[in-house]
């Protein structure tokens, strides 16, 4: 007889070729020596059980719903990408009107794979209640930089390098399209120098040209991110001398801050009304103080009249 786990039996063999009972332990069975002493006591070991078993189910479920919203949320870039390629959706610009007396517009161009609709709010909270915002979307071509990607561009864009060859049509054909809408401006009654042209990364490269090569001033130029485009033989107009506040941050990774300091000397020694701002640890990205300079500078150069 051998005595295991406070039980006695023959041997392991004969525990095997017999069918009889398991017998029952104490760790077997451990609601029945929970029933025989304390009743109570049985509803806690069960309610623990139960508890587990629920946060188990809502870890699986919650997993799950993130799964479920993700999907959603590819999904809904996915056709939209289809569709705005293919020119089914609205190209029209996101507009907000002045919530006062218009007496100036303001016009912000967004980055690559971006839409008008990435800017609006942020820059509606910050305009001057007498200005109107314009933020229109570009329209959908092929990027070298994404490998041949359709998305929301400008123009073409083939590398981020000051010394990289830039699609000079594409910038002069988007160029001539936003000139469209600071011409409807003006047949609308607000002169040219209540008009400001701002942007971020290549809409802010295109806003600096636009804004620099008009046969009138604008009333400002807001470039964030960005950079000269063409600044080897850039086509300067002597009539185009708008306010220009440029602003980088300091850790971009993608249009390089020394990019954005080459830009800024440019400038500099071209422009009388000029400011460079930079933003300690800020990326390809904006910030709250950076929208605070945006603000003042709008104020600045779109006074009240």
């Amino acid at each position: 007889m051998l005595d295991i786990g406070g039980f006695k039996t023959e041997n392991h063999s004969e525990r095997l070729a017999s069918p009889s009972p398991k017998p029952e332990r104490q760790e077997d069975i451990p609601f029945q020596n929970f029933e025989a002493s304390d009743p109570e006591d049985i509803h806690s070991v069960t309610k623990t059980g139960c508890r587990s078993h629920c946060r188990r189910n809502c870890k699986k479920y919650v997993a799950l719903l993130g799964i479920l919203l993700l999907a959603i949320w590819l999904l809904h870039r996915y056709l939209f990408q289809v569709l705005h390629n293919l020119g089914i959706m609205s190209m029209a610009p996101v507009v907000i009107q002045a919530s006062s007396k218009q007496t100036a517009t303001i016009i912000f161009l967004h980055g690559l794979g971006d839409t008008g609709h990435g800017w609006a709010a942020s820059l509606a909270a910050i305009k001057p209640p007498y200005a109107k915002l314009i933020c229109p979307t570009a329209p959908a071509i092929p990027v070298s930089l994404n490998m041949g990607m359709r998305m929301p561009s400008w123009f073409d864009l083939k590398s981020l390098d000051p010394s990289a060859v830039e699609d000079e049509e594409g910038i002069k054909k988007s160029a001539d399209n936003i000139r469209k809408l600071i011409q409807d401006e003006i047949k609308a009654g607000i002169p040219a120098n209540r008009i400001l042209v701002g942007g971020f990364s290549m809409g802010g490269a295109l806003a600096l040209y636009l804004g620099l090569t008009e046969n009138t001033s604008l009333g400002g130029i807001v470039a964030l991110s960005s950079w000269l485009p063409m600044h080897r033989s850039f086509p300067w107009n002597s009539n185009a001398r708008p306010a220009v506040l440029q602003c980088h941050g300091e850790a971009d990774p993608l249009v390089l801050y020394s990019f954005g300091v080459m830009t800024s000397a440019i400038l500099k020694s071209q422009l009388p009304k000029y400011t460079f701002k930079s933003y300690p640890q800020l990326q390809h990205t904006s910030s709250e103080q950076e929208m605070e300079d945006v603000k003042t500078f709008m104020k600045e150069v779109l006074p009240p009249v």
